[in-house]
């Protein structure tokens, strides 16, 4: 089974930055206009395009070609936020079957070499760190193979959107787990309910009861 959980807006301090030219470290927003002056970074989108003719996206594109080359100390997704289910989970199945789906990248294998961003699908956020359904992103699509691998999605209601859309073609069983009072609509998706009184970021306790066995197997 591949599993997929949304992204975090709590990074680890030791996350790794693209640089400019000049050496100032990138920041990944969704609106770079409407974000507050910092003097100590640059801030951009993920698509766009640099002094140097490349995206942030290429450039990471480009790192995880060759892994091997990190100058930039750039962690891998699933050390990049800092709640243990990301590492609960690569310790569970290993970093090949798990998937970050983040707001900023899109569909990443765990090990995805990825810089800092903060980029959020949440309603709540302030407005430069959200992107809008209408936003144009190139998103990285990251599972491998054609098999009939399960594939179960981890994430809250906002994350779901794109979830659907980048597994579209996947050709493996789709499952994705809610805990709203009405279960969503998805094409060739199966909901299965998560009961708790949990809130906000309630797909991590999910996350402890499915690695417990406790509601659906893998």
């Amino acid at each position: 089974m591949k599993i997929v959980i949304q992204c975090a807006a709590s990074k680890n301090p030791e996350a790794g930055m693209l640089k400019t030219s000049a050496g100032t470290p990138v920041l990944f927003v969704a609106d770079p206009a409407r974000a507050p002056v910092r003097p100590d970074v640059v801030y951009a989108r993920p698509d766009d395009v640099a002094e140097d003719g490349l995206s942030g996206r290429e450039i990471m594109r480009r790192l995880n070609a060759q892994p091997g080359n990190n100058p930039l100390g750039l962690l891998p997704a699933w050390r990049l936020y800092r709640h243990p289910a990301y590492g609960k989970l690569v310790e569970r199945f290993g970093e090949a079957k798990i998937f970050i789906l983040s707001a900023g990248w899109g569909l990443l294998r765990a090990d995805a070499l990825t810089p800092l961003y903060d980029i959020t699908f949440s309603a709540q956020a302030e407005p430069f760190k959200r992107r809008r359904p209408s936003d144009a992103y190139s998103d990285f699509n990251m599972p491998e193979g054609r098999d009939d691998e399960p594939v179960a999605f981890f994430g809250g209601k906002d994350y779901l959107p794109l979830f659907c859309h980048l597994t579209s073609d996947y050709p493996g069983r789709r499952i994705a787990v809610f805990n709203a009072a009405n279960e969503p609509q998805a094409h060739g998706v199966r909901f299965v309910r998560y009961h708790t009184r949990t809130r906000t970021n309630w797909h991590y306790e999910a996350v402890n009861a499915f690695l417990d066995g406790a509601f659906f197997a893998a």
